[in-house]
């Protein structure tokens, strides 16, 4: 029996406007908050205890969980003040219950990811760890913490975010899952801010603890901003990102049973449309997802973008690659391109934008 921590407090400032209201962690991903598509993986893995570290709008998590059937025991651990990764991971074990040499699995709430949860756990018993870390290989590694290891997977360096090429010394990176022995975790220093990449993990090295680096090259995704996020929602949506939530529904679309779609409108590429979502004639909704209650009139195309709960789209709109938040009315015969983000309650006339992010 496995217990876990589930890192859910960071307020998604890169995801704005969606998350003014809601915490990034929480947002619907393919019509599931990401953290219980999280949960339902967890579950799948033998895990059956959650505590959730939550500090912005900590309120909406219990709102939510306390009405659905998860198949595990969830508990709160509230920050009232950021404390960063390794001070969140302390703060929350004060909630677990395991022994002392038993295994935590600590997930970041703002990844999704296919890796397998009880191999990254058994591998951690065989090789008698401290900590076990999730590595993956990324093309381009200069936004993330680099993690090289020896040919033995004992981890010799963490390098957070390199700034120049002589610091890019491998291409595995800290994918944002551990396996903390639960006596590590009490080591960490209570009540401040502590980071667990730039001092919990350099100072386990630096007293000669047993740190491991597991490289799964499976399905994983940072869904750090609007673009990233839609793209999650499109694999989840095609069955490229594993989740339990979505079993025996994927493929091109995933459309709520409430929702209204004209027969000659196009959902295609793996998109999501909300409950009660009306889309007109000839609209074509392409790799986007579509909140509840949105409204898109006849002839208005949006791909790989994101329509906000009630948003209104007029007709022959052209939404490409943004972010359209909710409760806004936009328009007929609006064009808005590339990274542009339109935030709540925004009003907007006909014909009267055309954005581009390059303008």
């Amino acid at each position: 029996m496995t217990q876990a921590i589930l890192l859910v407090g960071g307020q998604g400032t890169r995801l704005r406007p969606l998350t003014i209201s809601t915490p990034k962690p929480m947002l619907p991903v393919a019509g599931f908050p990401c953290t219980e598509h999280q949960i339902a993986r967890a579950r799948e893995a033998g895990i059956d205890r959650i505590v959730l570290g939550t500090s912005y709008r900590a309120e909406v998590f219990e709102d939510y969980f306390s009405t659905r059937d998860l198949g595990v025991e969830i508990v709160y651990a509230v920050e009232t003040e950021p404390l960063g990764t390794g001070g969140a991971i302390r703060n929350a074990a004060q909630y677990l219950t395991c022994d002392p040499d038993e295994p935590v699995v600590i997930f970041n709430g703002d990844v999704l990811t296919g890796l397998d949860i009880d191999g990254l756990v058994s591998k951690w018993r065989t090789a008698h760890a401290d900590v076990a870390l999730y590595l993956t290989r990324v093309a381009d590694p200069r936004a993330f913490g680099l993690v090289p290891t020896d040919s033995d997977g004992q981890v010799i360096a963490f390098t957070e975010k390199p700034t120049t090429p002589e610091e890019i010394v491998t291409d595995q990176i800290n994918a944002g899952c551990y396996v903390f022995r639960r006596s590590v975790i009490d080591r960490i220093p209570a009540g401040r801010v502590v980071s667990v990449e730039r001092e919990t993990f350099p100072e386990l090295l630096d007293t000669n603890a047993n740190v491991i680096g597991v490289v799964d090259d499976g399905y994983w995704l940072d869904l750090g901003n609007p673009l990233a996020f839609a793209q999650g929602s499109r694999d989840l949506v095609r069955g490229l990102a594993p989740t339990p939530l979505l079993s025996g529904r994927t493929g091109e679309a995933v459309i709520d049973s409430s929702a209204q779609v004209d027969p000659s409108a196009s959902i295609i590429g793996g998109s999501y449309i909300g409950a009660n979502v009306v889309i007109g004639a000839h609209a074509v909704i392409d790799g986007s997802i579509v909140y509840d209650g949105a409204r898109l009139e006849s002839h208005s195309h949006v791909s790989d973008s994101i329509i906000g709960v009630n948003a209104f789209v007029g007709s022959g709109c052209v939404i490409t690659q943004a972010v359209i938040a909710e409760d806004v009315h936009l328009g007929s015969r609006n064009e808005i391109l590339a990274g542009v983000r339109i935030f709540p309650n925004a009003q907007i006339a006909d014909s009267t934008i055309r954005f581009s992010s390059d303008r």
